[in-house]
């Protein structure tokens, strides 16, 4: 499998919203209609993963975000890009996600390393994102600080607060 990281394009949108579907449950998962916002919005802070080893290439993974100044990230609203500020001086991350058929290959951490080194040369202070107490672990090794638990309820689940100081 060859798999190439890139920024996303408006085309990507129905692959983008394919990932979304694979990986996450319909009541935690971004309506295609946020998906297609993200990508309209704010592609700078919105990649893929691309398996480029067929005839036709899949869109693999994503990552997508928007950016703020604030700290507080539980806001439903911000997930729509309400409130979103390209010159924010925080970059949040609203889906890391790679399809279950390509997990375990090292896709999710090739995004985060090219989101991170993106944000930097961007001028961003930290990477902000909430994640599952499951993914604590993954995103530790990254390089991200645990904060606690997060006053996020989305989709009725806990969420977790992750902060990587750029």
């Amino acid at each position: 499998m060859s798999v190439l990281i890139r920024r996303v394009r408006e085309g990507d949108w129905r692959g983008c919203c394919a990932v979304e579907a694979a990986c996450f449950p319909p009541d935690e998962a971004a309506e295609p209609d946020s998906v297609a916002e993200r990508i309209r919005v704010f592609p700078q802070g919105f990649y893929v993963a691309e398996d480029i080893s067929g005839t036709d290439s899949v869109i693999a993974g994503m990552i997508n975000s928007g950016a703020t100044s604030r700290n507080d990230i539980t806001d439903e609203a911000f997930k729509k890009l309400v409130g979103h500020d390209p010159d924010g001086r925080n970059m949040v991350v609203f889906s890391l996600s790679v399809r279950p058929e390509w997990q375990g290959q090292g896709i999710a951490r090739q995004l985060m390393e090219r989101f991170v080194l993106e944000s930097r040369t961007q001028g961003k202070a930290c990477v902000l994102l909430l994640c599952k107490d499951f993914h604590i672990g993954f995103y530790e090794k990254l390089g991200f600080a645990h904060c606690g638990l997060s006053a996020s309820t989305h989709g009725g689940a806990a969420w977790h607060e992750m902060r990587m100081r750029l």
